[in-house]
């Protein structure tokens, strides 16, 4: 008699704070056979993973990926063939710049039950945490977020740094410290002010937070200086001026 499959079930964990982790992603969490993990959920949530429970770390550290994608969505698929219940825990939203649309394709393929478990993606709860709201009647009634890591197979970038420029609502660039000056000398090459203000936020949500503000023309130069390292969220627009008002309980950097 054949095995049924099991289920996998990709969750997202949120921006890192523990207590931004939902409901069901916590009951998953604690009753699943297997989590696929890598360094994103935090420590705090990693360290929450009970005794017993199949751990495997596909961290994608700098300079040492612990597993390939194709390795990942392999693990996926062979843990629900064995008949568990399998959760790919992801850093805040599965399907923002979470490559959760890739697994999911690849459980389609091969016949296996998923579900998606939403997260509170870090592209808005970090700018809150940093007390910049994106959106704002008197300084942005648009935003949009874009990646700041593409592809590297493709032959050519898909963001139309042209129209971005131009862009007169908040943008937040996630995953883009390496290409940070290369990111912001685009912008300005096709037009956007170069004393527009840019804030960058490292380890959002977490109690080491830490947040840079600059211009568009000088943060690659301060974020080098500053040695500032993934992972980090940049917003570019006037709603980084409200930090000065509404980040009360932060320290300025």
């Amino acid at each position: 008699m054949s095995q049924e499959n099991g289920k996998v079930f990709l969750v997202g964990s949120g921006p890192g704070d523990p207590e931004l982790l939902t409901l069901k992603a916590h009951r998953l969490i604690k009753s699943s056979d297997v989590i696929v993990c890598d360094q994103l959920p935090g420590k705090e949530i990693l360290d929450s993973i009970p005794e017993g429970i199949e751990k495997i770390d596909a961290g994608k550290y700098a300079g040492n990926h612990k597993m390939s994608q194709d390795e990942i969505n392999q693990v996926l698929v062979k843990k629900a063939k064995e008949g568990k219940t399998v959760v790919r825990l992801k850093g805040g939203d599965p399907y923002i710049f979470g490559r959760g649309g890739e697994e999911a394709g690849e459980l389609v393929k091969a016949g296996i039950d998923f579900e998606v478990v939403p997260g509170i993606t870090s592209a808005i709860a970090v700018p809150a945490y940093a007390g910049i709201p994106l959106t704002h009647r008197d300084h942005a009634s648009m935003v949009t977020f874009i990646t700041g890591h593409e592809n590297p197979t493709k032959d050519e970038s898909s963001l139309d740094w042209k129209y971005l420029a131009n862009f007169t609502g908040t943008i937040v660039i996630l995953m883009g410290v390496k290409r940070l000056g290369q990111n912001m000398e685009q912008l300005i090459k096709y037009g956007k002010n170069p004393e527009t203000p840019v804030a960058i936020i490292e380890k959002g949500t977490h109690s080491d937070q830490k947040v840079t503000v600059g211009k568009l023309k000088n943060i690659g130069e301060i974020a080098e200086n500053r040695n500032i390292k993934p992972p980090a969220i940049t917003v570019i627009g006037d709603v980084v001026k409200l930090r000065q008002i509404l980040g009360v309980n932060e320290q300025m950097y």
